[in-house]
């Protein structure tokens, strides 16, 4: 297998874009620049490996459609640093853990809704099963289905607490 190769021009290229990026919609990188260019590397090897970026610290199928939750910014990212002030792979922190650089190693919430699966039951009926609440920023009027509404609005920045649930 050819081995595959990362400048760091594009590492830091990638890392100085996602970092601006994400911050104006209320997210915050990792302040341990050596440890956060590292996943950088590892996505942006799984981009030229895969064609997508899955995240560096799960096993990849290399089957996009499999491999859609866990596309960076995953489908756990929210959930995990609402809960655990951080992501699976610790790329993302809360604001207040990225200000003082805390985190710890976290459960990996994907192997929880994968066991959810087992048993020969359709992902449709288990979304049904567990329907999700939509929250809505009175802001802006975004919507997110999800346990909980997230720390801050990804649209225009509003704290957790200017969400309600959104009544359908």
């Amino acid at each position: 297998m050819e081995e595959i190769k990362i400048s760091q021009k594009e590492i830091d290229e990638t890392y100085l874009k996602l970092n601006a990026e994400i911050e104006k919609h209320g997210y915050f990188l990792n302040p341990n620049v050596e440890f956060t260019k590292n996943l950088i590397k590892g996505l942006l090897m799984n981009q030229k490996r895969y064609g997508y970026w899955a995240c560096p610290c799960r096993l990849a199928s290399g089957k996009k459609e499999k491999d859609l939750d866990l596309i960076c910014p995953c489908d756990y990212r929210d959930q995990d640093i609402s809960e655990f002030g951080c992501c699976y792979c610790s790329l993302y922190l809360s604001e207040k853990n990225s200000k003082t650089g805390e985190f710890k190693p976290i459960p990996d919430r994907r192997n929880k809704i994968k066991q959810k699966l087992v048993g020969g039951k359709m992902k449709e009926k288990i979304q049904k099963e567990n329907k999700l609440p939509v929250w809505r920023c009175k802001v802006c009027g975004y919507l997110c289905a999800r346990e909980n509404a997230p720390d801050k609005c990804p649209i225009c920045g509003a704290e957790h607490d200017r969400f309600e649930i959104f009544e359908q």
